[in-house]
């Protein structure tokens, strides 16, 4: 069970780990709290010596901290802003790989989540494939009504992992709630926010079913698209703890030789892989937010394939027309339009200028001009977009910095399959589509129609309305003809209050019986 001093002791100890390790001083003093310089002394003290690079060493630290401290660092990639930009290229290369746990545990669970032997479950269960912070994914096979065997892939949850990341998640809140009272810069960050963003992804990810779901929902959206799908969830054999799909058959991305033996076209390849990111982000508001090439495959048909769907993206109509525009606004060069949708969204506080906000992203946009499409990254661009709103106060929004992050990791995906990838072209069918759609005319005759049937359901209920104001008044006007009474007993216990001369017992008498006049109204 987690308490304030098992807090902090799990904490001096990862920092004695990551000082160990050099992480300390990989962070930079920019965005070090203030008073902290002794303490950033102290670790470089006791800092390991040794030729291992510093992305390897900070590996290390978090596997030894265990699978909630690798969550903690991937998700630290996204936030530059808070660790610096030097330690998050670092975790940007953090790759989820823990040690595989034995073969008869991951069987134990399958047999508890099915409350029958793995043997009736699967005719056959592999050693495990691949292992990570959360799971690890087996080979196995089962036999159809039919007779026919089928490849499966089994995802089993690794045991404890719950409870560990229970205790680990209440070290990380102390932690934020700390650096957010002792800095104006870890309030204006949102660290809480932060943990908090970290704490739903991973109970999501826990749950196996949800996982099942969100490779359904994704399966759904994307059922006309000609060049991308994802597995099939054979839910018979799925729930918290096991999640079973279909078998991949295919070439992984970042398997370039084999790409070409197989004849696949790669500039194309990369091409499908940025426009299928950004169709579902804008169309769908949906995405698939850990597409490192570990989980993208090309099958025999030429399809992109992305499995473990255990991090997903979710974007309003109104971050999806903020993406969308700021994208956009940037390609056309519309400077002041994209410094306009940040106040129409209430990103950037209204008591800011706009022209002076729009002077800020030309300073960013008009130099990516002057280079060559390969030279020019929208993630890098994203980024620089961001740092220059913390001049303007703009708070953090934990939904756009994943959008960010599966950016960065897409773009590297897809500049691996053509470095000369030119990510504005290939990117403003897709935003232009959109925008058409959503903003333009037939965009703004849905937006009509749908406030006419918000109107229409509002009018529907409208005499069941006016009836309850009816009930209402008679009541009160039955409550009130011969004056206000209360129960003998209520007022037999305010008096004793006043009696006693107790103040807060008065008013906190007088409050219920206020809300019993609210109960006998309503």
């Amino acid at each position: 069970m987690a308490t304030p001093l098992g807090d902090y002791l799990r904490l001096a100890r990862a920092g004695f780990v990551m000082a160990r390790e050099g992480v300390a001083s990989r962070i930079d003093p920019g965005v070090r709290p203030p008073g902290s310089e002794p303490l950033f002394a102290l670790a470089g003290l006791i800092e390991r010596r040794g030729p291992a690079s510093s992305a390897a060493r900070l590996g290390a630290a978090l596997s030894r901290l265990g699978p909630s401290y690798v969550k903690l660092g991937q998700f630290l990639a996204t936030r530059p802003d808070v660790v610096g930009p030097q330690l998050a290229r670092d975790l940007e290369l953090l790759q989820d790989r823990m040690p595989p746990f034995p073969q008869e545990v991951a069987e134990a669970t399958i047999a508890r989540t099915f409350d029958r032997p793995v043997s009736a479950v699967y005719a056959r269960l592999d050693l495990p494939l691949a292992a990570a912070s959360i799971a690890q994914v087996h080979q196995g096979e089962v036999i159809e009504a039919d007779g026919t065997a089928r490849r499966v892939a089994v995802k089993v949850l690794r045991p404890d992992v719950q409870r560990r990341f229970r205790i680990d998640l209440s070290s990380f809140y102390r932690a934020a709630r700390l650096g957010e009272s002792s800095s104006p810069e870890g309030k204006r960050l949102r660290l809480v926010a932060v943990v908090d963003t970290l704490a739903r992804s991973v109970t999501m990810e826990m749950d196996l079913r949800l996982e099942a779901a969100a490779m359904s929902e994704l399966a759904q959206n994307t059922a006309e698209d000609p060049d991308f799908r994802v597995p099939a969830v054979d839910w018979d054999r799925t729930g918290r703890e096991v999640l079973t799909t279909e078998w991949v058959d295919g070439i992984k991305l970042n398997n370039l030789e084999a790409l070409r033996a197989a004849g696949h076209d790669l500039p194309q390849l990369g091409r499908i892989v940025m426009q299928s990111f950004l169709r579902h982000a804008l169309r769908d508001g949906f995405f698939h937010a850990d597409m490192h090439p570990g989980n993208l495959f090309i099958d025999p048909d030429g399809k992109l394939v992305a499995v473990d769907c255990g991090i997903m993206g979710r974007l309003g109509h109104k971050e999806r027309r903020f993406l969308a525009e700021i994208l956009f606004g940037f390609i056309t060069r519309d400077w002041l339009r994209t410094a306009q949708v940040h106040f129409e969204a209430g990103y950037v506080p209204p008591h800011h200028s706009v022209e002076d906000f729009a002077q800020a992203i030309r300073a960013i946009g008009e130099p990516i001009y002057s280079r060559r499409a390969d030279q020019i990254s929208m993630a890098k661009l994203l980024t620089l977009l961001f740092e220059v709103t913390a001049l303007f106060d703009m708070q953090t929004r934990p939904e756009l910095l994943l959008l960010q992050k599966t950016m960065v990791v897409v773009e590297g995906v897809a500049r691996n399959l053509d470095p000369q990838l030119d990510m504005w072209k290939t990117a403003e069918p897709v935003v232009r589509a959109w925008i058409e759609r959503n903003l333009g005319p037939a965009g703004r005759i849905e937006e009509v129609a749908t406030g006419i049937g918000a109107v229409g359901r509002s009018l529907q209920t409208l005499p069941e309305l006016i009836a309850h104001g009816q009930r209402i008044a008679a009541q009160l006007d039955a409550a009130t003809r011969d004056g206000l009474t209360l129960s003998p007993q209520t007022t037999d216990a305010i008096g004793r209050a006043e009696g006693r001369g107790n103040r807060w017992m008065t008013l906190a008498l007088w409050a219920i019986a206020g809300l019993i006049l609210v109960q006998m109204l309503f």
